[in-house]
């Protein structure tokens, strides 16, 4: 097993909801981390110009504040960057001469992707070949570069577990762009020899994430005394993963020299029924109302993804099952809101800027 101490690793997109937690467990185990975004991406940048068109928007924008100072406490270095731009992304990779890429650069939602595919590509896949074609010239040093999927790139479940041999079927942009990304990094080993590791995640939830998935509407919504959605019956099953699991099952991919050229599923490992997520916030909030709409015709019929070959070639063991994980979330972000309305300012913005290089 290696050690992460002294480790030189690039988050591109490092400042999102995967990112950023990455990013400061990473520092704490060692590594040397540097954070490359370019805010824009259900960003700060794109929050405060959409400010009136999203809901909850100043409260986000105070929770995307908190990301950004606690990247100022750890001293993590960021920089500023489109990764979009080929030449300024290499003179900055270059610059910092890191052993490890790990890719978060993406639109991370399937509805807004299937609106704006034409923006999806840009910001999916021209950032993803920037950073693939960067980093297979040797003089970069890069020796892992680590893809972040979905596990929307199986498209519907045709039984109640996939494994990472089931045969995938991307159902809508998201998905396909996700599945064409993972082709992508395949391909630049088999010609360059550049090992790779590609994650798939599933359902994911945890502090300061701003995405709007469905746990956190939930608890919005019964934050603000409003009704429950949910689009189908409740039966539907999704693999949620507690953000604290995933960031763990990367540590032991850097950890393992094994990881390499492989795909892994990094969930909990066991799908719950969008209904037994709301039973839980209902012990939290007493007396909210749950209303049932109609399905969303592009979201496949999902489960669980086995975490199997994860467990056994890089000892990835989940340990925050719904009742752990979702129940640490509601907590957070009950007393993160109830501070949040007392003011409903948010911070300086000088006083929370990461430090940039």
């Amino acid at each position: 097993m290696r050690t992460l101490e002294n480790r030189k690793i690039i988050l591109i997109g490092g400042a999102g909801f995967i990112g950023h937690n990455l990013a400061l467990r990473l520092k704490g185990l060692g590594a040397e981390v540097y954070v490359l975004d370019s805010l824009g991406v259900n960003n700060i940048y794109s929050f405060q110009k959409n400010a009136n068109a999203i809901p909850n928007a100043k409260l986000y924008l105070h929770i995307l504040h908190q990301r950004l100072a606690l990247l100022r406490e750890k001293k993590i270095p960021f920089v500023e960057v489109d990764s979009r731009d080929y030449d300024k992304l290499c003179q900055v990779i270059g610059d910092l001469k890191g052993d490890t890429i790990i890719h978060l650069a993406a639109v991370a939602h399937a509805n807004l992707s299937n609106k704006d595919p034409h923006s999806t590509f840009d910001h999916s896949l021209r950032t993803l070949e920037n950073a693939l074609d960067i980093a297979r010239n040797p003089k970069h040093g890069i020796s892992h570069f680590i893809y972040f999927s979905s596990s929307m790139v199986y498209g519907n479940f045709t039984t109640g577990m996939v494994t990472e041999e089931t045969l995938c079927e991307p159902l809508g942009i998201y998905g396909a762009l996700k599945f064409s990304g993972e082709k992508i990094v395949i391909a630049y080993n088999q010609v360059f020899g550049l090992p790779y590791t590609i994650v798939r995640p599933s359902a994911l939830y945890g502090e300061r994430c701003v995405s709007r998935r469905i746990g956190q509407i939930f608890i919005e919504n019964a934050l603000n005394g409003l009704d429950i959605s949910l689009n189908g019956d409740g039966s539907d099953r999704l693999d949620f993963t507690y953000i604290g699991d995933l960031v763990g099952g990367v540590v032991k991919i850097l950890e393992n020299e094994n990881s390499k050229n492989q795909i892994f599923n990094l969930t909990f490992g066991a799908s719950r029924s969008i209904s037994e997520m709301a039973v839980i916030l209902s012990e939290y909030f007493q007396g909210i109302k749950i209303t049932y709409l109609p399905k969303d015709k592009l979201m496949p019929a999902r489960g669980t993804l086995s975490v199997e070959k994860a467990q056994n070639l890089i000892g990835y063991q989940p340990q925050y099952p719904l009742e752990k994980g979702f129940v640490r979330y509601i907590e957070w972000y009950r007393t993160l809101f109830d501070k949040f309305k007392q003011t409903e300012k948010l911070p300086d913005v000088s006083s929370v800027k990461p430090i940039y290089i």
